[in-house]
């Protein structure tokens, strides 16, 4: 199992209840203290790569990798996606449904990093990006933001701070918070800092998309959103119980394999 937001912390719990047994993998501390308060069996910390995942897969039955990642497509999803086919694991991707958008022209919905940091540069003085560190370089090297103030909201943890710092941002331009956050806190937060235009990518309502929108426009603050890419997934699941159902039909109806088509 991958991937420590709700869902993923929820899967574990609930999977452990089940019976199973449960491997995960942390690329933090936090993740790392998470992850034992929610019972996983033996929990990760090396890089993941197919090398240790292989490794992993030594001695140990695997029926199944769980991918609760953020929403969206990383090298480490595309990586678990392809080990899992080479070796004809059950790789099943943890979606959550995309937002509801309101019809407001200050929405601006973009398909890539590099398109929202060019409509972002013609929107606003104070860029808010509430997108954590992904990609962040992009909008910090980016010319058409050059002399405007970058600030970014993201989990209060070393590493996360320390990439901010490495890229150039001081103290005053980075919030350092968990969320999710309310609709109230986004408008504070975004008023307090003058933000001129807020990013963010469709998390779903979980991740706390709506909030900020509503709290933008609210405030009359333009919004660039990041969509999510188009893919079709073997087995895509969109609930806690989804996912332990499709486990128990995939081990039920292949035992030790995952067929061609799907099920």
């Amino acid at each position: 199992m991958v991937g420590s937001t709700g869902e993923g912390r929820q899967l574990i719990r609930n999977l452990r209840q089940e019976g199973y047994e449960v491997a995960t993998w942390t690329d933090s501390t936090y993740g790392e203290q998470l992850a034992r308060q929610d019972g996983a069996t033996l929990i990760l910390t090396d890089p993941l790569t197919e090398s240790n995942l292989a490794a992993l897969k030594v001695g140990r039955a695997l029926e199944a990798v769980i991918d609760a990642t953020l929403p969206y497509p990383s090298q480490l999803s595309r990586t678990l996606e392809a080990w899992c086919r080479q070796h004809r694991l059950p790789y099943l991707r943890f979606l959550r449904p995309e937002t509801k958008l309101p019809d407001d022209r200050l929405i601006y919905q973009v398909s890539t990093w590099e398109e929202a940091a060019r409509t972002a540069a013609g929107l606003g003085e104070t860029i808010f990006l509430t997108t954590g560190t992904n990609n962040l370089e992009i909008f910090v090297k980016n010319p058409l933001l050059k002399g405007k103030r970058i600030v970014v909201r993201v989990l209060p943890e070393h590493r996360v701070i320390k990439k901010c710092q490495d890229l150039g941002l001081t103290p005053r331009d980075i919030i350092a918070m968990q969320g999710p956050f309310s609709k109230e806190m986004n408008k504070v937060m975004f008023k307090t800092y003058k933000a001129g235009v807020i990013v963010t990518r469709d998390a779903g309502q979980a991740g706390g998309t709506g909030a900020k929108i509503a709290a933008a426009l609210a405030l009359k603050i333009p919004v660039v959103l990041i969509k999510r890419p188009s893919i079709q997934y073997l087995y895509p699941v969109y609930t806690v119980a989804e996912a332990i159902a499709l486990l128990k039909k995939i081990a039920t109806a292949f035992p030790g394999s995952i067929p061609e088509g799907g099920i």
